[in-house]
């Protein structure tokens, strides 16, 4: 749970160090410190105390210990010093900018360790500055997220949620949800004294407001979780048709084995594409017709899996067999946001339409059509997970956090008694405080900072 760093018993934990910067030999590398006893390991080490936030330019010596004699001049690095409460997590906090030699970094490392500091935990910084109400739980995953991103879009998206804006959101539905708590137990707890007409009235109109707010809201929002997680393209269609073929020339390298011999796939082979800076995960999958035997049923089985689970679906036909996009089991994998390509139009042409939709044609052999495959890609990205203003939803947990607090407003909406209502619109309270971690949530701190890197 999140709150002001006064008095906050985490100001006192011992103290933490860790490379945050990728181990090996380099130009620089930089280890971070919080936590008690951060202080008084920077004045051993440079022998003085820097100003605050204010690089300096310091000799760090490492003074040994009765069972290890000194070393004398660890490096000269470039120090800085963050006084708690102001700095990213509310405790004394620090930075070491040494030289990036292993030696080096493992001398600083002894040092820090005989001072009393400890080797911090992946996410312990964040998890700090989360406990000393430096950032709530969404700005923590967004950092989570900033780290991971590979896109241009999931930076930018997890550079919007950071500065707190869906924090923020939730936030705001929450206050909601307590003015009209109050208003319910005000009720309850006066019941004998002449309260104003139309109380319960009141509460009813404004939990159903909110109710349609946040249910309006999940409707819109499925763009963010796809940006975040990648958005999954399947490509689909009958054996020997150059599905393949066709995702090496968009992946522009030899990712899935390409054979004359039909069903030559047979598992999801999946690649990580960057267009026109959104995440793609591109598979191609087995294909589909009556399995011959038992692991070509299996291959089948999971392509129509992945394809029951993608956001898109591109099923490709071979314009020299045509007739095979109508087997059934082809058929039965369409759906209205389908592509439909025509491959290997150096042979023989393709129908303008099938099944309604219109054919894009291509020839993997000689690059015709790509370009334009890739633009009508782009295109239907862009409208799967094209950013918006809108604070944007990233995670199933958020969602499912919502729908709780949807569920909880029905609970209440459709109760009689006035105790439960008020027991519900507390239910709702604390869905909405989990997601922004103001309620006890320590399972959900626990699975989300070991997805964090060291030093992070």
């Amino acid at each position: 749970m999140s709150g002001d760093h006064k008095g906050n018993p985490l100001l006192q934990q011992p103290g933490i160090y860790a490379l945050a910067t990728p181990p090996g030999r380099s130009a620089l590398a930089v280890i971070r410190l919080s936590g008690a006893g951060v202080r008084e390991a920077i004045q051993v080490l440079a022998g003085r105390l820097p100003p605050p936030r204010m690089a300096t330019l310091a000799g760090l010596s490492d003074s040994g210990s009765p069972d290890r004699p000194a070393s004398g001049t660890i490096d000269r690095a470039l120090l800085l010093w963050f006084p708690a409460p102001n700095s990213y997590t509310g405790e004394d906090a620090a930075e070491l900018q040494l030289h990036g030699g292993r030696a080096t970094v493992a001398a600083a490392a002894e040092a820090l360790g005989r001072l009393g500091l400890r080797q911090a935990e992946p996410g312990e910084f964040t998890r700090r500055a989360f406990h000393n109400g430096k950032l709530d739980l969404t700005q923590a995953e967004a950092i989570a997220d900033l780290t991971a991103a590979e896109t241009a879009a999931q930076r930018r998206q997890a550079l919007r949620q950071l500065d707190g804006a869906f924090g923020a959101l939730v936030e705001d539905w929450r206050e909601r949800l307590i003015a009209a708590a109050a208003r319910i137990e005000a009720t309850l707890d006066f019941a004998d004294e002449d309260l104003p007409e139309g109380v319960e009235t009141g509460v009813y109109a404004d939990l159903l407001l909110l109710r349609n707010d946040i249910s309006n809201y999940l409707v819109r929002q499925t763009r963010g979780e796809r940006l975040r997680g990648g958005i999954k393209v399947a490509i689909l269609g009958p054996p020997n048709a150059g599905k393949s073929s066709l995702l090496n020339a968009l992946a522009q390298r030899e990712a899935a084995i390409v054979s004359a011999v039909a069903g030559t796939t047979r598992d999801v082979i999946e690649v990580h594409l960057d267009l026109g800076g959104a995440p793609i995960v591109l598979a191609d999958t087995a294909g589909l017709r009556e399995a011959s035997d038992a692991i070509e049923a299996e291959g089948v089985r999971r392509a129509e899996a992945w394809a029951q689970g993608a956001d898109l679906r591109i099923v490709v036909g071979a314009a020299d067999d045509w007739s095979a996009l109508y087997a059934p089991a082809v058929r039965s994998v369409v759906r209205g946001d389908t592509l439909v390509v025509g491959n290997k139009v150096d042979l023989a042409p393709t129908p303008p339409f099938w099944d309604g939709r219109p054919v894009l044609p291509v020839s993997v052999r000689t690059g015709e059509g790509i370009e334009a495959l890739l633009d009508r890609l782009e295109v239907e990205t862009s409208r799967l997970a094209g950013e918006s203003e809108e604070p944007a939803l990233t995670r199933s947990r958020h969602r499912e956090g919502l729908l709780a607090t949807i569920e909880s407003i029905d609970r209440g909406l459709e109760a009689i008694d006035t105790v439960l209502i008020a027991e519900e619109i507390r239910q709702a309270i604390q869905a909405l405080g989990r997601i922004t971690g103001r309620v006890d949530v320590e399972q959900v701190l626990d699975a989300l900072f070991r997805s964090f890197c060291i030093g992070k």
